[in-house]
């Protein structure tokens, strides 16, 4: 049978409500901007919070809507159920209707009850709702107001109490919250119905007997003090988890099956090569007893990570160590490892499921649609990142299982802080995997070592490096065979271990090595060493006392084994394009600018190349051009690179060869030629065989860096043409902004002209709301214990206009204490203006009471003792600022 579509059974629910008079709302971002207390939507009223705790008017009294929402952690951490049940999720939606003061209890009980069952056609015979039974310790009473309104629809049989964990319903441990009715759907066989009936598995975690929707009944605020206020006004907040209601539409045993899912599950299924089952462990605590069952639990976490995943990048928050960022990247992580060790991924996954999603989603949250691309680049890099030491992590681990059997199946702490130190393993993902071994994880012990390593760090010198460890005895020196050799085979001569800032990488120097040290400009390779027995990944090289030290983040395990020592090939040729470049790049300068160009510094890496030289005046645009038309010319001339090794120095000089000053030469060095008349140059880099293979190069930045030096940036081959795209995409943009004109400096200059014109007449009418403003406020003064007091809110455009009104008014009215306050850009502005008489008498002092006012407004400030302002957060609390001004003067002046 074909499945209810999402799109169809969401608009459903919005028509519904807006045909009850409901204003029909988007999504908020799920990430928070402005509440403290939140890193993520975390429920469907989060973002009508201040409505119901009376901060400011809501817009609208009737409101209906769909909300993503993510629980991760904190009270509402559903992170280790999702992929083992069927119907928790990380990222979800929730469908929603809101009363701000307007109707309550019996219109929100009517509506439930006529979406759900005349709407969606559910069987009555499988809905139970509940009611909350009271609470002693609160002192809230049953609420049998519910409990009679639902005898209006069903049977006293299917009308449940609930406690307080189930049906008082609260944002977290202060805020607004109150009593709720929940509606539950059993969705289990007439052969399981019949042998049991649904009410003893409410709220019993049965994966078919589930809650679809909850009605909040919004009447208290709990404060901190755990007491509980009434709210100003008496609300609804409702919430239906979409993914459950589809479940229930679509006649199906699992959220996954439902075209929520079924799209991201067919794409990760036909991907991997693996059929999904829909088979699921019965409870979390269950482990997987097939492959079907473990690929099933991988694809669901996978297909419901995404979404997280996806939609918090889109919306701003980008993977990192900390807070929110830190929540995406664990969630990245887990998502990875399930793809690795049960999917069998290796390379990175998850970035491909973005435009299913993208696609499936767009008719309602079109902002992953819109970022599709640079989604798909962040995802990608941070699984690339991930995957470089996920293998060697869960190796680790494997090797662990046996010590662990033997410590009474406990994973100790310190191990599992060497795994999330070492192998990026998120405490939480050790556990995941120590539980499908059947193991548990010391997490006490685990905080204990993050504890004395945050100490440690705290007193740790910069660097502290161990001594020379030897592994081959040799007197031969270490050799560099990179200039003939993509890769060669070495055998380990010594290493050692360097902690910086309690990082731990080791250093290994080997008998030869293609690998090429950082050195004149040029980056060090990356790459890998390969032995039987392992992997590891090759950070940096650099020189020291002429050994070429390879930096890894962990040492092989088989140390005196014969390695393959691989540079990062693909890399290694964008640095040769930037390096061969750079040489073509000062042949170039020294035509154009003349021979007293010299190089005083150069970095080139994979990415670009950047070169310093001697120069006293900006190299102008005419004269960049030049010298770009002369690199590509070189470029297209596709010159065969000249190498010559071991030419004595005197030679070299006679060549013509370019050195640098202030680098030592030894008294053989090699000699880069590219066309013996342009480009002759002693150099130890690495170079393209030819100058065509470099494609296309484009200088990005002209500046200064010092007296005397000049800096260029550049690109180069790929990187250039995506930087010219770039440039035209922009200029294209700009054309289409002003209309496609003609003359597109003439239509800007045009511009300029006519904003500066209004930029003058908004000043005018500025200065004429202010004009009437003054004259309107002035008959607003009265006396106050021998004072003229005025205290107003007023209209500002900016901080400046709000200063001169105040201004204004203390040269039209005598003796004057002034406060105005005034929302500018969305945020409150307090400004307090004395006479200079009063400031000097002692007993007002502007400053003072700009500061004691501003506490109204979540804020503070400060001044002169005649003049003073404050800047704020709650822009709701300018009214009380005005208002407490004059009692504060009063007491001032008493």
């Amino acid at each position: 049978m074909s499945l209810p579509t999402a799109s169809a059974v969401r608009q459903q629910f919005l028509d519904f409500f807006a045909s009850k008079g409901h204003h029909i709302v988007p999504s908020a971002p799920i990430v928070v901007k402005d509440d403290p207390t939140l890193l993520f939507i975390n429920s469907g009223m989060a973002p009508f919070k201040d409505y119901f705790l009376g901060n400011k008017p809501a817009p609208y009294k009737r409101i209906a809507d769909t909300q993503k929402c993510l629980r991760v952690s904190g009270k509402h951490n559903d992170l280790e159920e999702v992929g083992y049940d069927t119907y928790h999720h990380t990222m979800f939606e929730m469908l929603g209707n809101w009363s701000f003061g307007d109707y309550f209890k019996t219109d929100a009980i009517a509506w439930a009850w006529e979406l759900l069952t005349e709407v969606y056609k559910l069987e009555k015979d499988r809905l139970y709702v509940t009611y909350f039974e009271g609470d002693q310790k609160d002192g809230t009473a049953a609420d049998t107001e519910t409990q009679n309104l639902w005898r209006k629809y069903t049977t006293d049989d299917r009308i449940l109490p609930g406690n307080k964990k189930d049906n008082f319903w609260e944002m977290g441990d202060t805020g607004p919250c109150g009593p709720c009715t929940e509606i539950h759907i059993d969705l289990r066989s007439e052969e399981e119905r019949a042998a049991k009936p649904g009410r003893e598995l409410v709220n019993a975690d049965h994966p078919q007997v589930v809650e679809i929707w909850n009605n909040v009944f919004m009447e208290f605020q709990r404060l901190a003090d755990k007491s509980l206020i009434k709210l100003p006004e008496q609300s609804v907040d409702t919430g239906m988890g979409f993914e459950r209601l589809m479940m229930a539409v679509s006649g199906v045993k699992s959220n996954y099956d439902t075209d929520v899912f079924q799209p991201l599950i067919k794409f990760i299924a036909k991907e991997v090569g693996l059929e999904y089952y829909g088979t699921a462990p019965a409870t979390v605590n269950d482990q997987p007893a097939t492959e079907n069952e473990k690929t099933d639990i991988a694809i669901r976490v996978i297909a419901d990570h995404i979404r997280t995943i996806a939609f918090t990048i889109a919306d701003g928050q980008l993977p990192s160590n900390v807070k929110a960022g830190y929540v995406i990247r664990r969630i990245l992580r887990r998502a990875v490892r399930y793809a690795f060790s049960s999917l069998n991924q290796k390379q990175p996954f998850l970035y491909k499921l973005v435009p299913v999603l993208a696609d499936q989603m767009a008719g309602i949250f079109p902002e992953l649609k819109a970022q599709t691309a640079f989604v798909q680049r962040v995802i990608e890099e941070e699984e690339i990142a991930f995957l470089k030491t996920l293998e060697t992590g869960l190796r680790r681990l494997d090797a662990l299982e046996e010590s662990a059997r033997a410590n009474g199946g406990v994973i100790d702490g310190k191990t599992a802080f060497e795994l999330s130190d070492t192998f990026g393993f998120p405490l939480d993902l050790t556990a995941l995997i120590a539980r499908e071994k059947g193991l548990t994880v010391d997490e006490e012990g685990f905080k204990k070592e993050l504890e004395q390593q945050k100490n440690r760090s705290r007193n740790a010198q910069e660097t502290e490096q161990s001594d020379w460890v030897t592994v081959t005895e040799t007197d031969a020196p270490n050799v560099f065979v990179g200039y003939d050799q993509d890769e060669a085979t070495a055998r380990l001569l010594r290493y050692r271990k360097v902690d910086k800032k309690g990082k731990t990488e080791y250093q290994l120097v080997f008998d030869q090595t293609p690998f090429y040290a950082e050195s004149g400009g040029q980056i060090g390779d990356t790459g890998y060493l390969e032995s039987p027995l392992s992997k590891v990944r090759v950070i940096d090289t650099k020189k020291e006392n002429d050994l070429i030290i390879h930096t890894t983040l962990d040492l092989p395990q088989d140390l005196e084994a014969e390695f393959l020592a691989r540079p990062d090939a693909a890399r290694r040729a964008l640095i040769k394009n930037n390096h061969t470049a750079t040489h073509l790049l000062q042949a170039a300068l020294r035509t154009v600018l003349g021979s007293h160009v010299q190089q005083k510094g150069s970095l080139v890496n994979e990415k670009l190349l950047r070169f310093d030289f001697s120069h006293f005046t900006k190299v102008t645009d005419e004269q960049l051009r030049e010298i770009e038309t002369i690199v590509n010319e070189r470029i297209r001339q596709q010159i065969p690179l000249v190498e010559r090794r071991n030419v004595p120095i005197a030679e070299a000089k006679n060549l013509g060869a370019m050195a640098l000053f202030g680098e030592k030469y030894g008294d053989f060095v090699r000699v880069i030629t590219f066309d013996k008349d342009y480009s002759v140059e002693l150099c130890g880099g690495l170079h393209v065989q030819n100058t065509g293979s470099i494609g296309y190069f484009k200088i990005t930045a002209e500046s200064a860096v010092g007296a005397g030096v000049r800096r260029i940036e550049a690109v180069t081959a790929g990187a250039a043409e995506a930087y010219v795209a770039a440039q035209l995409d922009l200029l294209a943009q700009v054309r289409e902004t002003l209309g496609n004109p003609q003359h597109l400096i003439t239509s800007i200059e045009k511009q300029n002209e006519e904003i500066a014109g209004l930029r003058k007449q908004i000043e005018q009418f500025a200065q004429q709301s202010i004009n009437q403003q003054k004259d309107q406020l002035v008959g607003q003064v009265k006396d106050l214990n021998g004072v003229n007091f005025l205290a107003a809110q007023v209209q500002a455009s900016s901080a400046e206009s709000l200063k001169t009104l105040a201004f204004n008014l203390r040269q039209a009215v005598p003796n004057l204490v002034a406060v105005l306050g005034a929302e500018i850009d969305g945020k409150p502005q307090l400004a307090v203006m004395l006479d200079d008489e009063i400031a000097k008498g002692g007993k007002l002092n502007a400053s003072t009471l700009v500061r004691e006012l501003a506490k109204e407004i979540q804020g503070g400030g400060g001044g002169q003792p005649f003049f003073a302002t404050a800047g704020g957060k709650n822009v709701a609390g300018l009214g009380a600022a005005i208002a407490k001004a004059e009692a504060t003067v009063a007491a001032a002046r008493a």
